[in-house]
């Protein structure tokens, strides 16, 4: 088998899925092209490409979509193929068949295919004729609201309505009324149109209590088709995916065996090459229904290359240059269980709101066993606005699926980002859940049954809380001891006498005293003797601490300030300080400090787009009625009052970019 079948690839995309195709090029002896906007002109993708050419302006619609230049750059390097990565120009016909006409191959299927499974009307009409489970719904033209909720209660509430050119969770609205479907459909419609410049919509029956499964298919130009197990993509907000998993805990080997048919029959009857995947959901009772086939590569794919030991990637270039498979079905294995995560920018403690800005520290978990990291960024590296803001995957292999939850949770507590917010706390409460560890009853209303009211931090874990107070505390006192130290010994070493303080963890006290000894530390906590060694002190104001309490491996995030020092580890924020039992005492008698009160206003929850403003200086408002609406990464967010209010002051109008909490509009109570 040739190891280079390409002398020179371009990437037609950025950040964490370029990264990742150019790293399986460089192992196979291939150069890359890179390109840019100018927002990513620093980007690592950038950086590790052999060249790098520019395209535009940082909206994708002035760069990344912009497919002409892309070839004028592949005629410009002499780059023989394009891989699209995902997202951006991956399922768009007219560039596969302009990089045909160009004479440049096309890192994945054929043109028709993704014609065929691009139109999510007309594909679930296709799957239908090759025999695939298709879930009722109305697939034609919706000619309006009172259209749609005409179909909708011929089908059955609740119904999900969806763009028919959408993906990435772009586009959805469930609808358990007619009430719903009249608010959200014009909603679908405007997503639609602003993402895929498509604005039909379809609607279908919603399956209740239903599970994402997916079977990952790859074939060559010579007619073999292969699928290559299932990912159970069940975890997701607001049809985002947040976890995924392979194989899933919920199918079992004949389900597996009868998903896996019709997958490969759906891609043979398009004619199907390279890798693609085919999207079922799944009823309680394990009866199944296509959604729809993403021709391209998944976010995803990397839990299956874990467990079947196949690059996608290297297939993908393979095939796209005449190469067989050169395995059967029987071949491909299911070794073990893989978890990825999607380490998002944003906000869980806010809503999920999306985070922008520069990171300022970065530090992936270091290296172990079965841990991988994609990313595409680094210290440094900017999370724009134009984007996915997503930071890295983080993916997990084990022998079980209980064994690699452990090691997402080892790897999350190492995972140090500053800078922006994100969601590591959030994933940390998502591995320890005992409903998720259980894995049966996992469905894709996880997330809403389970924070129904927002999240707040991981469960209250005593354990967890102790290992927190202990790291902070022996941190916090090796500082004392360094700044009293009358010799000046380096590396913040301890005297050997016992100090007693006063530890509080988010305002609670609790006594202890801690003595270094030649092994490590030895800590008293309320009485009772923890014994601490292989201790990492943090190195600068925001770090990663680790040691070992008693045996355990324990990992905590520090982070000092001018106000006190924030503690996050395993899904929680403490706040914490070390006092004398003197101070401890003096402290009690502290008045504290009262917040402001905004309830008055109505502020930006994220930055965004200003799309409309439903109500006008001097109008009255009732609880829950729609006041704004924000766009952020193209979706729209509806803001809604919070209680009865008149209208005082508008700030804001349609139009304006908004900073995060910038006002948008203010009551009055009277």
């Amino acid at each position: 088998m040739p190891s280079k079948p390409f002398s020179k690839i371009l990437i037609a995309n950025r950040g964490e899925i370029a990264c990742r195709v150019i790293r399986t090029a460089r192992r196979m002896g291939i150069q890359t092209v890179a390109v840019y906007s100018d927002a990513d002109a620093a980007a690592l993708h950038v950086e590790m490409a052999d060249e790098a050419v520019h395209l535009g302006p940082p909206p994708a619609a002035q760069s990344y979509l912009l497919g002409e230049k892309i070839i004028e750059a592949c005629r410009k390097t002499g780059a023989e193929a394009v891989h699209p990565g995902y997202g951006f120009l991956s399922e768009r016909e007219w560039f596969a068949k302009a990089l045909a006409e160009a004479g440049i191959a096309f890192i994945g299927p054929p043109a028709a295919a993704i014609a065929a499974m691009g139109d999510k009307i007309e594909s679930k009409k296709l799957a239908k004729r090759a025999g695939v489970n298709v879930v009722p719904g109305f697939v034609g033209e919706i000619a309006d609201t009172d259209h749609a909720i005409a179909i909708a209660c011929e089908i059955g509430f609740p119904v999900m309505m969806k763009a028919s050119a959408g993906g990435g969770g772009k586009g959805m609205r469930l609808a358990f009324s007619e009430a719903d479907v009249r608010e959200g459909f014009d909603a679908v419609r405007r997503e639609a149109s602003a993402s895929f410049g498509d604005d039909r919509v379809f609607i279908e029956k919603f399956v209740e209590q239903p599970r994402h499964i997916e079977i990952q298919v790859l074939g060559d130009t010579y007619g073999q088709i292969l699928h290559l197990n299932e990912r159970d993509c069940s975890i997701q907000r607001r049809h985002q995916k947040v976890v995924e998993e392979s194989p899933s805990p919920f199918v079992t080997p004949q389900m597996r065996a009868e998903m896996g048919a019709q997958a490969v029959e759906l891609a043979r009857a398009v004619g199907y090459h390279s890798a693609g995947t085919v999207e079922f959901i799944a009823g309680a009772d394990r009866s199944f229904y296509f959604l729809e086939m993403n021709t391209r590569l998944q976010v995803e794919h990397p839990v299956t290359e874990c467990v079947t030991g196949l690059d996608l990637v290297e297939w993908m270039i393979r095939i796209a240059a005449g190469e067989r498979l050169p395995f059967s079905q029987e071949d491909i294995r299911l070794d073990g269980h893989a978890i990825e995560t999607r380490f998002y920018a944003e906000d869980p403690y806010r809503g999920f709101l999306p985070s922008t800005g520069r990171l300022t520290r970065y530090a992936e978990p270091p290296p172990a066993e079965g841990l991988r990291i994609d990313s595409g960024v680094v210290e440094g590296s900017e999370i724009s606005m134009f984007y996915d803001p997503m930071i890295a995957k983080v993916i997990t292999h084990a022998p079980t699926r209980l064994a690699a939850a452990d090691a997402q949770i080892a790897a999350l507590n190492r995972f140090l980002v500053r800078g922006i917010s994100h969601n590591a706390d959030f994933l940390l409460a998502l591995m320890q859940h005992p409903r998720f560890r259980a894995g049966q009853t996992v469905t894709t209303a996880f997330i809403a049954e389970e924070y129904p009211d927002g999240f707040a931090g991981a469960s209250d874990d005593e354990a967890a809380r102790e290992h927190a107070l202990v790291l902070a505390a022996i941190d916090a006192d090796s500082r004392a001891r360094t700044a009293a130290s009358v010799d000046h010994r380096m590396n913040g070493s301890m005297s050997d006498a016992p100090r007693h303080w006063v530890a509080e963890l988010d305002g609670q006290p609790h006594a202890l005293a801690i003595a270094p000894t030649p092994e490590g530390v030895a800590v008293t906590l309320e009485g009772r003797a923890k014994f601490v060694t292989a201790v990492r002190l943090p190195r600068s104001v925001s770090d990663v601490m680790t040691a070992e309490i008693d045996g355990v491996p324990v990992a905590v995030q520090i982070d000092r300030g001018a106000s006190g020092t924030r503690i996050t580890h395993a899904g929680r924020q403490f706040r914490f300080r070390l006092l004398t039992p003197r101070a401890a005492e003096l402290a009690r008698h502290m008045l504290p400090k009262v917040a402001p009160d905004l309830s008055r206003y109505l502020l930006c929850p994220m930055p965004g787009l200003i799309v409309s403003i439903a109500v006008e200086e001097g109008d009255r408002v009732e609880a829950g009625q729609p006041l704004a609406i924000v766009e952020a990464m193209k979706m729209e967010n509806i803001l809604r009052a919070e209680k009865p209010a008149r209208v005082a002051k508008l700030h804001a109008r349609p139009g304006d970019s908004l900073a995060v909490d910038q006002i948008i509009m203010e009551f009055a109570t009277d």
